[in-house]
């Protein structure tokens, strides 16, 4: 159906607005992070990076940097296997993420933070707890990683939908077994889909708090609660600021490189 032409501008003036309501205040975090003290002399001139050097030389800001980092990666790398292992699945089978697996995997980012963190945190402390393991890094990388798989499953699902497994079969027809078929045919479809859920899964482990919340033992402060924890310490306001900005940026680059790589995947282009 043809809109007409004050439709489409009221939806653009719509989308300038959503836009404007998330990128504004992001923006702001990061112009404020040059000038965290609202001196007279905002905005510009008198922005400076003083306070981005005092951000560095803070040894809890480094080390909820280092947490993250850490968390990130390793919640990435589980998504990355399970999801190559996942796209293995899809394509030998053709399920398409309709059987009782796709349910298991999706669910837990369909339930709130909150219910997920505390399902982890009992799960956690009724079987770990007895072993002599307690909540810690690998707790909240196994956390992150619960919420990360479920992009890179998305990723891949979507990417195969698009193929029709004739190339697959047709290896399959030449004598190559099932595995070889897949890592000569499918897995290069699907390598870029992983790429792409990899980067976004390390954004959303900098991202998502609710469940590291739950599942962080002592001594385990990512970025994002770290900024929480020190928000309401009047000498650590501009510090605060800074670290809001640093996180801005790590989620953003991710984030943008995986749309791009989601893009070219489905025109069937490469970077």
């Amino acid at each position: 159906m043809q809109l007409s032409r004050s439709a489409r501008i009221a939806l653009r003036v719509a989308a300038g607005l959503g836009f404007a309501i998330i990128y504004v205040p992001l923006g702001l975090v990061l112009l404020n992070s040059f000038n965290p003290d609202r001196s007279a002399s905002w905005p510009p001139p008198g922005l400076t990076t003083h306070w981005w050097s005092v951000a560095w030389e803070s040894e809890g800001a480094r080390s909820a940097l280092w947490v993250s980092v850490k968390a990130g990666l390793g919640a990435t790398a589980i998504a990355l296997v399970l999801g190559t292992l996942i796209a293995f699945a899809v394509a030998r089978y053709r399920f398409f993420g309709r059987e009782a697996v796709s349910f298991v995997v999706v669910l837990p980012i369909a339930l709130p933070g909150i219910v997920t963190g505390i399902a982890l945190n009992s799960a956690f402390s009724t079987v770990l707890e007895p072993l002599g393991v307690g909540l810690g890094m690998f707790t909240v990388v196994v956390g992150h990683a619960t919420f990360c798989i479920v992009v890179v499953f998305n990723n891949v699902v979507a990417r195969l939908r698009r193929t029709s497994g004739t190339y697959e079969e047709a290896a399959m027809d030449l004598g190559a077994h099932t595995f070889r078929a897949f890592v000569d045919v499918t897995f290069p479809l699907v390598r870029s889909a992983l790429v792409a859920g990899g980067l976004l899964a390390f954004a959303l482990s900098f991202d998502e708090i609710v469940v590291t919340t739950f599942t962080a033992g002592p001594g385990v402060e990512t970025l994002p609660i770290w900024i929480f924890n020190n928000m309401t310490r009047p000498q650590q306001a501009p510090v605060v600021s800074v670290v809001a900005a640093v996180l801005v940026l790590i989620s953003v680059v991710p984030i943008y490189a995986a749309q791009r790589m989601s893009a070219d995947t489905a025109t069937g282009s490469r970077i």
